[in-house]
């Protein structure tokens, strides 16, 4: 096994610590993936059978990547391995124990506007007010309970939740949970949620499958174990309970998504759970600098919820982490393009090598702005999905439908499209009957004739179910593809998007011809030999289980030659010589709702732990003194978390400190500086005004600015006279002013206290 060789000791210890539980704390850069997969290789090498391994991850990309390297180690036997996202494995056994919970086997996936769109008519049924129960914070509020294991039921018993929602003004949320719950079961549906709720409740209350997932998973293994939340560790703890060879990997450190249900308590307690459990820390850092590893380092010893690490790294010393602070967030953005720039001219850095990373998606439109000012191209994540635009799930709504036809959001999507005189009065009547009777509103559908509609309307409503019968009968001898390409064509929906030529109809038709690409490709792929035939599957039903599952990151390419922008959260996992984290201000970062508990600011503390150590050799960190916040200008103060950073580590840009000043004390006084920025080099007029500083003149009388013009002659009592040269207008204009001695100062004119000389 000569891979081992290529181990340092600590990861060479966890690689080859065989049964028995095993947490193995990895710092960002100290190759968890590699010691993941090596674990993975080495007890196949031992003998161990690869259908009794279980790895977990969050992303389908880390766990084809790590599926592949398995594979140059060990052989085809890695195509045996049960490995995938916890839910894209849920689902696949779900598909074969589904009935055994009262679902389908080919029951639907909802994703999360699939949920959404079902509360909104539930919500709308019940005669509630929508700009009160609005449908993302239902929806919200039902998973964050699901993801704690407690469902409807419980959740109307549970007097604390329940008096939560009253106080908020919604006391109708556990009224609505159990709609929904029932409508999703109507409709043979599951949302993500459901998958874990449903196959922890497949172990808990079928003994006979507990027992047979136990045996058949002898050997499980968790990436990003921190990421976990309660309903997924509850699973994880049935199923390790017997053979306890359970391996966990992941950082407290980079706990980061309790908004999403993550519990970082997971990580702490395991030696709680697992008293004989073995411990391993990897502390070597091969990603960053000396500079960027201490700082790192020196932040999140601030936090009191942690296991003690010291992350070091042997890699070459590197530059100060670089601090600035701009006028506004337009000029952050402008200074933001001008060092990518200037590295990209200095350094030879390319594209791709550049990260910008912010708190919150707003702040991206200021980047965005001075990058193509630059022309600098730039790729956002977390756009829209391929698989959430409007002609893919068109067509997947069709493919939806013949597949589990009791499904109504799919039929509500294709009844009607493309047109065939079927309107909102047809649908909404159809509705109704069914509720009334208990039925789905494809059985009533298919006894149109018993019902009171007009002759059309039922003859055009009696095609549409020939139609779909049609397609349904393609499902049992043919394949995935087959179908799909033959409902594209027959429904007219390729015709249709074919003779609009506008260069969206053209997107959209190459978006379709993509799509059936992908159906093809898995409607041809080579099956491999499992024992419960789950792989196996190239049914349509199984395509759609598996795109419903795809976490987002399929269709990134990490080599397109862009700089990447992107949300912290979304930065988690990668790299990149080159990081600007941006908006390093109270009440952004920290965000003014981590402000009232201590758990809440350390996950923030973390978020910027997680910043920090995504860059390799540059780390830029800039702050704003205003900034726009829902229309209106608003004055910023640096963030606390610069002050936890060690000043041996960290140059602030444009000012250096003055004899015996400290970088913090800089900092601040940057924000106490007016709107103003320190220029780069210290001017000799300034020096001279600094030694020859007078008292403010107690008889200067300020004058009406309101209609200030550009070229003027102004007096300002601290930085002289000055000449006008751009007033930017607005509710908060500010004016940009030449001042003799002080150079250009921005100046917002409601606050301005100006003497105009002619």
């Amino acid at each position: 096994m000569k891979f081992l060789n290529e181990l340092n000791p600590p990861q060479k210890e966890a690689v080859t610590f065989t049964d028995g539980p095993l947490l193995i704390i990895a710092g960002p850069g100290s190759g968890k993936t590699r010691v993941l997969t090596y674990r993975i290789a080495y007890l196949i090498a031992q003998g161990i059978d690869p259908f009794r391994i279980l790895s977990l991850t969050f992303t389908n990309k880390a766990a084809a990547e790590m599926r592949t390297r398995i594979e140059k180690i060990v052989g085809h036997e890695a195509r045996n391995l049960f490995m995938g996202t916890f839910h894209s494995v849920f689902a696949r056994i779900l598909r074969k124990e589904a009935p055994k919970l009262g679902f389908p086997s080919n029951f639907t996936i909802y994703d999360t506007n699939d949920s959404k769109s079902v509360l909104k008519s539930i919500i709308k049924a019940q005669g509630l007010d929508d700009k009160i129960y609005k449908p993302n914070q239902v929806f919200y509020r039902i998973s964050q309970a699901k993801n704690s294991l407690i469902g409807a039921q419980a959740y109307a018993s549970n007097v604390e939740l329940v008096n939560e929602d009253i106080a908020a003004g919604k006391p109708k949320i556990a009224e609505l949970f159990a709609l929904y719950t029932k409508k999703c079961k109507q409709n043979g549906a599951m949302d993500f949620d459901d998958l874990l709720v449903n196959f922890y409740l497949l172990l808990k209350n079928h003994p006979e499958s507990l027992y047979h997932y136990q045996n058949k998973f002898q050997y499980i293994l968790i990436d990003e174990f921190q990421d976990t939340n309660t309903a997924q560790y509850a699973i994880i703890k049935k199923l390790a309970d017997r053979n306890q060879n359970l391996s966990v990997v992941g950082d407290d450190a980079q706990s980061i998504y309790a908004f999403r249900g993550a519990t970082i308590t997971n990580i702490l307690n395991f030696q709680k759970d697992f008293p004989d459990y073995k411990l391993v820390k990897l502390e070597q850092n091969y990603r960053s600098t000396p500079q960027i590893v201490n700082a790192a380092n020196h932040l999140i010893k601030h936090n009191s919820s942690q296991i003690a690490k010291e992350i070091w790294t042997d890699n070459q010393i590197g530059e100060k982490i670089k601090i600035f602070k701009t006028v506004s967030d337009n000029e952050e953005g402008k200074k933001v393009a001008d060092l990518i720039f200037e590295l990209k001219m200095n350094e030879q850095l390319r594209n791709n090598e550049f990260a910008i990373l912010y708190r919150t998606n707003a702040q991206s439109r200021a980047m965005e702005e001075a990058l193509r000012r630059q022309n600098i191209p730039y790729k956002i994540f977390g756009g829209l999905s391929f698989y959430q635009r409007k002609e893919i799930k068109d067509l997947l709504a069709y493919l939806k439908f013949i597949v589990n036809p009791n499904e109504e959001e799919s039929l509500k999507r294709i009844i009607n499209y493309p047109k065939r005189g079927i309107g909102n009065t047809s649908f909404q009547k159809l509705t109704v009957i069914a509720d009334r009777q208990g039925k789905s509103i494809w059985e009533v559908l298919n006894h149109i004739e018993m019902y009171e509609f007009p002759k059309r309307a039922r003859q055009t409503l009696r095609d549409f179910v020939t139609m779909i019968q049609s397609f349904q009968t393609m499902l049992s001898n043919k394949n995935a593809y087959d179908v799909a390409a033959h409902i594209a064509k027959s429904t007219q929906i390729l015709q249709e998007l074919y003779n609009d030529k506008t260069v969206e109809g053209v997107s959209k038709y190459e978006n379709i011809q993509e799509l059936l690409n992908g159906v093809k490709e898995f409607s041809t792929e080579d099956v491999i030999e499992n024992e419960d035939d789950i792989n196996n599957d190239r049914s349509l039903g199984a395509y759609l289980q598996n795109i419903s599952l795809l976490t987002g990151d399929e269709k990134d390419n990490e080599g397109e030659e862009t700089v990447k922008m992107m949300t912290i959260h979304a930065a988690k996992g990668l790299e990149f010589p080159a990081v600007f984290a941006v908006g390093l201000e109270e009440n952004l970062f920290p965000s003014p709702m981590s402000l009232y508990t201590r758990e809440d600011l350390e996950e923030e503390r973390r978020l910027f732990y997680v910043a920090i150590t995504r860059a390799e050799k540059h780390l830029f960190i800039s702050f704003a003194n205003t900034r726009y916040k829902f229309g209106t200008l608003q004055y910023s103060e640096p963030s606390r978390f610069l002050k936890e950073l060690p000043e041996t580590e960290l140059h602030l840009m444009g000012a250096p400190a003055r004899k015996n000043e400290s970088i913090n004390s800089a900092i601040r006084q940057t924000s106490q500086s007016g709107l103003g920025e320190r220029s780069l080099k210290p001017r000799k007029a300034q020096l001279i005004r600094r030694a020859n500083a007078q008292a403010p003149d107690p008889n200067f009388e300020a004058d009406d600015v309101s209609k200030l013009k550009v070229g003027q002659i102004v007096l300002h009592q601290r930085f002289g006279e000055g000449k006008v040269s751009f007033i930017a207008e607005g509710s908060n204009a500010i004016a940009t002013i030449n001042f003799s001695q002080e150079g250009e100062k921005k100046i917002m004119l409601k606050f301005a206290k100006l003497k105009i000389m002619d």
